[in-house]
């Protein structure tokens, strides 16, 4: 697995850079940030989650996306939109809302 990084879609905000607990994320010369190198990835989705315009995904495994299969997700306040692309293209959407986390 691993992340990816979408050039067309980063803005340089820097926030994955200090996110990433493995230190692995830098920034080329266009101001886009970029895997320093993509095996040392630990698939831990801080970046993904803290990215404010989706420009990060997680490459998922066959197993659960099929080839090709990626996880986006989207914050907006307490709800998270999660967003699973398989390798055909169907998506599946999950919605969270933390402000209901943990309510039994």
């Amino acid at each position: 697995m691993g992340v990816v990084i979408d050039q067309n879609k980063c803005r340089g905000c820097r926030k994955c850079i200090n996110i990433c607990p493995g230190n692995i994320i830098r920034i080329n010369d266009s101001g886009k940030a970029y895997l320093k190198r993509k095996e040392d990835c630990w698939s831990c989705v801080s970046c993904v989650k803290e990215c404010p315009v989706s420009a990060i995904e997680l490459k998922l495994s066959p197993e659960i996306g099929g080839q090709g299969g990626r996880m986006s997700l989207k914050t907006d306040g307490n709800v998270t939109e999660w967003t699973i692309t398989r390798g055909n293209g169907d998506k599946k959407v999950i919605i969270t809302d933390t402000a209901e986390a943990n309510n039994y």
